[in-house]
């Protein structure tokens, strides 16, 4: 078993080293916050992410895993060392590179011993030659530290099982002995290896999620179309997703991708290329189409509506996914300031995003218009006169398409994940407008409760 270093404790960095003390190595967590630190030692996350909390209280209490703000300490005598620092994007749409760069000092200042330098951080191709120079500028002890490329492959709410139970573990190195060193780390997680150079490790991370990045705006795009010539979207994707070729994941439509990858490696790699000479098309398109998509639904609405002004609307769900409390790129970050400037009152619910949202949005009086967060969804939906969702999150797919028509005042809904069947809304009584799909029309709904009269 290996003594590991992880610096930083966010998505990347904390989900590596509970999993290598899952696996049996000795692991010790860095992070610049005592605060947070005081909160891990106690057994409890600064992430909502499903198992994580359980698998740090097991392995602390194992003595497997600790955590400490003293990098010097936990970096002197370390067999490896891994990076798991955030690469913010700036605004030019490129990596922010200082907390990397700042972590690759602490280490050259402290290192005492042989040591493997990893970054599982989202870097541009290139970065890791740099690290492993920089270190070696300031490195004050005589040892031997080389850097390998380790990139992550996992998904906000199913972290953990992510990196358990990975499809591949790619790594990228530049001699022998870092390959097998890190082949020795990955043992105990018995996984399939892909091992290839530093470069190709940083391009592999980039071209995996632009692909998906890709797969999610083009088939937001045919949703689009599909609306203008009456198909249905998720007909479409079923069609598809029998294609070997194809696939079946990352077809569905909806209000754009978020969260922490997808919005910023699009970003970073249409950057690599412009530096490089070289526009990736393809990728400017995906983060055009993702842009325009966001606000999709509240354009359709505004359509529909004279005015947002003193209507009680109804948000569900405010974070980019569930199973998680991360809001980055979250696409109710770009509706709900919309729907604020027309003087809407918002109830908001979310299971477990409301905190970081009120951060961000106070409850109570936003510009022309008044946010409120709710507990449940019912009050979110009483009296309401339209309803937006934003998050598939279960507790919404939940809800029937009869509480819907019960409790709203108007039952107008704008249903961005495609959550419920156009039929069985319009059969309820409900306005019911999707992604790529026909819409329940007014005429539609005046039928069904035409019926409901007869039949009454």
């Amino acid at each position: 078993m290996f003594k590991i270093a992880v610096a930083g404790t966010g998505y990347v960095g904390l989900v590596a080293g509970v999993c290598f003390a899952e696996v049996g190595h000795q692991v010790i967590c860095v992070d610049i916050d005592k605060k947070k630190v005081d909160l891990m030692k106690s057994g409890i996350s600064p992430i909502y992410e499903a198992d994580l909390e359980e698998l740090m209280q097991k392995n602390y209490a194992a003595g497997r895993i600790d955590y400490t703000t003293d990098y010097r300490t936990a970096y002197k005598d370390a067999d490896a060392i891994f990076i798991g620092v955030g690469t913010p994007e700036q605004p030019d749409g490129s990596a922010n590179l200082s907390f990397i760069a700042t972590v690759a000092r602490q280490i050259a200042e402290s290192v005492e011993k042989d040591c493997l330098v990893v970054v599982k951080s989202t870097v541009p191709v290139g970065t890791n030659d740099k690290v492993e120079q920089f270190i070696k500028d300031f490195l004050v002890n005589d040892v031997k530290v080389e850097v390998a490329s380790n990139p992550e492959f996992l998904a906000q709410g199913s972290a953990v099982r992510d990196t358990l139970q990975a499809e591949r573990i790619i790594i990228g190195t530049e001699s022998k002995w870092a390959e097998e060193t890190l082949m020795r780390i990955y043992e105990p997680f018995h996984l399939p290896i892909v091992s290839v150079n530093r470069r190709s490790a940083e391009m592999i991370k980039y071209a995996s999620n632009n692909f998906l990045a890709l797969k999610i705006s083009y088939m937001n795009d045919i949703a689009n179309l599909c609306e203008l010539v009456g198909a249905d979207i998720q007909d479409v994707a079923r069609g598809m997703g029998y294609d070997e070729r194809i696939g079946s994941k990352f077809l569905n439509a909806g209000i754009g991708f978020g969260g922490s990858c997808f919005p910023k490696d699009t970003k970073a790699l249409e950057y690599i290329a412009r530096q490089n000479g070289y526009e990736l098309k393809t990728v400017k398109a995906a983060i055009d189409v993702n842009k325009e998509q966001k606000t999709m639904l509240y354009k359709k609405a505004s359509k529909r509506l004279i005015t947002f002004n003193g209507l009680k609307v109804a948000v569900l769900g405010l974070t980019f996914k569930p199973g998680t409390d991360d809001l980055r790129e979250a696409p109710s970050l770009d509706n709900v300031p919309l729907l604020l400037e027309q003087g809407a009152d918002i109830y908001a619910y979310d299971p477990v995003g409301v905190n970081n949202f009120a951060r961000v949005y106070p409850e109570g009086k936003n510009g022309k218009g008044s946010i409120t967060y709710v507990s449940n969804i019912e009050q979110a939906l009483e009296g309401a006169n339209v309803c937006f969702i934003f998050t598939e999150w279960g507790e919404i797919k939940a809800v029937t398409p009869e509480t819907y028509k019960r409790l709203m005042r108007t039952p107008l809904v704008y249903d961005g994940r495609n959550i419920y069947s156009v039929q069985e809304m319009q059969e309820a009584g409900v306005e019911y407008h999707s992604i790529g799909r026909k819409p329940s029309t007014r005429e539609s709904v005046k039928e069904s409760r035409n019926l409901e009269l007869q039949n009454s």
